[in-house]
């Protein structure tokens, strides 16, 4: 019975084409307009690192009180006095500071021109704690860390760029005024969100950076962040080292907790910070310390774009519209077809069979919609930078999961469209339409 129904449904769509194409077309734009900004906010608001996101936890201590402070929340980095802090005191087994730096680098020849070129200032930890893969070599150890070695990781961008895609580990390579030697080249690995500095880049969706270089020897150098770098209160200071002593917040610290305890533990270990420098004099507040995991974090950052959200729900609701349209349009061809249901009703058929041959037509009307959706979802892809900047446009793209979503919620939707429609068409009374017709 389920084959003599659809085949029921397709003699019937075939039968009223241009009614079917209406329905089609309604199905169509209306889930591929969906799909569309779906994709761009499913990759915008996706977990950046689904394997260690419940682990990786940014510390934040307000430094600058509650008449300065971000509406009652501490800065999402660090000054230099906190971020050193939370670094001696070693609470927990891998722990990193990060903040984005802008060096000169050589051409590849004599020939070229020297270009800016990006990176982080990072501790040995920050590999491992972020599953950094790795190409060529590894990242540098604790030592090399307290020993302010002059190593740089280059990405796989970078280094193709640099040395033409050849292992250069063990080279050495200009950047600003100082040499460092390359001591591992990592994978392309540029999580979206770049979640690990997403307070301090003003584009957390931009390019791969191309190094990653010593903290402790960037610092040496005195190498300023390329970052966000905000101040509250006396700004008098000058020079280097008084702006280390400063409240100012550009270092963003991470640390790996691998259970519930650990969580509670260094959170308790940030209260007594706090209060310690109250205490001190220092603080002239009560403790304020969050300590946040990645989705937590990303969420009070607001990465996700605001168009992205307001995009979807205006899509979503054309859907719904689309949707109501069908409505009318299935329930104008199904009524249509009272006599048919009369004859029907009077040879046996129940109000059960009628349901089941009008939602196997909806759905059929569905399929095709989804078939639509599919190759207009395709074509608008390419039309993505019309609504959103290119470095998230480029985020979205077509894979099996969004085939199936755009295929499962045109028919879905189609068949929930159909409810009403096919219910009044089962309320047709046979003897009515017997005896009109």
């Amino acid at each position: 019975m389920f084959a003599y129904y659809l085949q029921l449904g397709l003699r019937s769509l075939r039968r009223n084409p241009m009614l079917t194409a209406l329905m089609v077309m309604a199905i169509g734009f209306g889930v591929a307009a969906s799909m569309i900004t779906y994709s761009v906010f499913r990759a915008v608001s996706g977990d950046p690192i689904p394997d260690k996101s419940s682990q990786l936890f940014v510390p934040q201590v307000d430094g600058w009180g509650p008449q300065q402070n971000e509406k009652g929340d501490p800065a999402g980095a660090l000054s230099y006095i906190d971020a050193m802090a939370l670094m001696r005191a070693h609470k927990t087994s891998r722990q990193t500071l990060i903040y984005p730096v802008m060096l000169i680098a050589p051409g590849r020849d004599a020939d070229s021109v020297p270009t800016s070129a990006s990176g982080y200032a990072v501790t040995g930890d920050f590999f491992s704690m972020f599953e950094v893969p790795f190409l060529y070599g590894s990242g540098w150890s604790a030592d090399e860390d307290n020993h302010r070695a002059a190593d740089v990781v280059l990405t796989q961008e970078f280094n193709q760029h640099m040395f033409g895609g050849a292992n250069s580990v063990g080279k050495e390579i200009v950047l600003g005024a100082t040499t460092y030697r390359v001591v591992g080249v990592a994978r392309h690995w540029n999580p979206a969100p770049r979640f690990y500095s997403a307070w301090s880049d003003d584009d957390p969706f931009s390019e791969s950076p191309d190094f990653y270089v010593l903290l402790n020897r960037a610092l040496d150098l005195h190498v300023d962040s390329s970052g966000r770098n905000s101040c509250r209160g006396n700004l008098t200071f000058s020079g280097w080292d008084q702006w280390l002593q400063s409240n100012c917040v550009w270092l963003m610290p991470w640390v790996e907790l691998d259970s519930a305890s650990d969580v509670a533990q260094y959170r308790q270990f940030l209260t007594s910070y706090a209060s310690d420098q109250q205490h001190a004099g220092r603080f002239g507040w009560p403790p304020n310390i969050r300590l946040l995991d990645v989705k937590a974090f990303l969420a009070q950052q607001q990465v996700v774009p605001p168009e992205s959200r307001v995009s979807l729900i205006v899509a979503l609701c054309f859907f719904v519209i689309c949707l109501v349209n069908t409505i009318g349009l299935l329930l104008a061809k199904f009524m249509r077809r009272a006599g048919e249901i009369g004859v029907r009703r009077a040879l046996g058929a129940t109000r059960r069979e009628i349901y089941t041959q009008y939602l196997l037509e909806a759905a059929s009307v569905g399929i095709a919609g989804g078939a639509l959706g599919l190759l207009l979802t395709a074509v608008g892809m390419s039309a993505v930078t019309l609504l959103f900047d290119a470095d998230i446009a480029q985020l979205a793209h077509m894979d099996l999961s969004l085939v199936a979503l755009t295929l499962l919620m045109a028919i879905l939707a189609t068949v929930a469209a159909a409810f009403y429609p096919a219910w009044r068409a089962a309320q047709v009374q046979p003897a009515w339409q017997l005896k009109s017709n």
